[in-house]
């Protein structure tokens, strides 16, 4: 055997030499189905610090890159770069979610401006490819500087306990995945790496392989019991509506009082949902966590189920400004309006005002509303209304909580909504997972041509 072949077997011996970075990659695909892309790329004798190849999720196909913190720190150079590149290169062509698997200790200062255009190059590539196809980060290990930049702007973030998060230096008291989660950096946080490649798993295999593909089907069981009707979580509400034991809660631990947001199924098939609110109210960051959610339903066509129970936006915090809080609220309204995913909405108690306007209005572009019998739906909180409209009907006979509970038998229900044209159907609760389904099926043809434009200004 030559010395030529001989440093070739050896070369590839050492390129596929077991580390953390490998054996995650084995986990995240399905057993036997990985295979390397790049192998014997190298940065001098040290290797490329990532390993990247394609394999198959749950029997689709999937392109994934992993940080070796054991090659040079897994340090970002023009190899590296090169590789990673190739990855989103092979995704675009063939219609396939990526998967990132972050653990560097940043640029490779020995390569200077060319490290820094590996960075700009897989933020770039990423960024073009969303809404393209699905992108998940998987934040095992230490993720800082232009790297944080480029694993937020996936649609996913899943971090372990161990994983560290952060732009600048001076952020690293708050780059722990608890302080992550609160901030709504990230999406999941898991114990361990096992659990949070796991949890990567399971959200590749809800989502569509592209922008033009369908969602998964698969197996499911209705859900047993009666529907929830006054539960503190309106995602309890939501168990009994969509298919049993298929909530899959995002970002649970930022902005857990006012706003849930979940993947799940109905009848086999995914869905977004949305439970606004627990509290009876958004906040700004509630707003922009379903906004943020919404859009990333609308870009994969994933239909878009919202529950309410919701009287009012908050009122702004001292501090936040007024306009902040208009902000994220117009931004929520924006982008419900603007989806063109199917939307159901479900009104499952009060809605008033702007937040009935923005969540579930027909003239906001809902598709279909449904509201159960006792919801109470009106332009203004009934104590408002009553203020406004029937002040003179306050008599010492008549207290103004008589006067207000007269105004919601009359005018504020759910029936004079519909009998208004205002809402499409009202329902018993426990027929709410019926009429969804029957909903979801007659919207699945839907098609929307929008106006012709290079994007909506949403007010950021």
């Amino acid at each position: 055997m030559s010395d030529k072949v001989m440093s070739l077997a050896d070369a590839r011996e050492d390129a596929l030499k077991a580390t953390a970075a490998r054996e995650r990659l084995v986990a995240l695909f399905d057993p036997d189905s990985f295979v390397e892309v790049g192998t014997l790329v190298q940065t001098g004798c040290g290797g490329a610090g990532v390993i990247t190849g394609y394999g198959l999720i749950e029997g689709s196909p999937v392109y994934a890159f992993s940080q070796d913190s054991t090659r040079k720190s897994g340090a970002v150079g023009a190899a590296h770069g090169s590789k990673i590149r190739k990855i989103y290169d092979l995704a675009y062509k063939t219609g396939a979610p990526v998967v990132g698997i972050y653990d560097s200790n940043g640029a490779a200062l020995s390569e200077g401006l060319d490290a820094m255009a590996a960075y700009g190059e897989m933020l770039c590539w990423g960024n073009n490819l969303s809404g393209v196809v699905p992108q998940v980060s998987l934040v095992l290990g230490v993720c800082a500087g232009a790297a944080a930049m480029v694993a937020a702007s996936a649609d996913f973030v899943v971090m372990s306990g161990k994983g560290e998060f952060f732009l600048n230096a001076g952020d690293t008291q708050s780059s722990s995945a608890e302080a992550c989660a609160k901030a709504g950096v990230v999406h999941l946080v898991e114990e361990d790496e096992s659990s949070a490649i796991k949890a990567a798993r399971k959200l590749v295999s809800l989502l569509p392989s592209n922008n033009l593909s369908a969602a998964p089907i698969c197996g499911f069981t209705a859900p047993e019991g009666a529907v929830k009707k006054n539960a503190d979580n309106l995602l309890d509400t939501a168990a009994g509506i969509v298919d049993a034991d298929s909530l899959f809660e995002l970002q649970p631990a930022f902005c857990a009082q006012t706003a849930k947001v979940a993947l799940a199924t109905v009848a086999g098939s995914t869905v977004g949902v949305v439970a606004a609110s627990n509290s009876g109210y958004l906040c700004s960051n509630a707003c922009s966590k379903i906004a943020r959610f919404v859009s990333i339903c609308d870009a994969f066509q994933i239909p878009v189920l919202t529950l309410v129970n919701c009287e009012k936006f908050a009122v702004a915090v001292e501090g936040h400004g007024f306009r902040g809080g208009v902000r994220e609220v117009a931004k929520l309204a924006h982008v419900y309006a603007e989806a063109t995913t199917p939307k159901i909405a479900v009104i499952t108690g009060k809605a008033y005002g702007s937040a009935y306007i923005a969540l579930a209005g027909r003239g906001a572009n809902a598709d279909y509303t449904i509201a159960w019998p006792d919801a109470v739906i009106s332009a203004l909180s009934p104590e408002t209304a009553v203020a406004f409209l029937a002040g003179d009907k306050i008599t010492a006979e008549k207290s103004r909580e008589q006067v207000q509970a007269e105004y919601i038998a009359n005018e504020a229900t759910s029936l004079a909504a519909a009998e208004k044209g205002h809402i499409d159907e009202v329902v018993d609760p426990d027929a709410t997972r019926a009429a969804v389904i029957s909903a979801l099926d007659m919207l699945a043809g839907k098609r929307v041509s929008t106006l012709p434009k290079k994007h909506g200004n949403i007010p950021l």
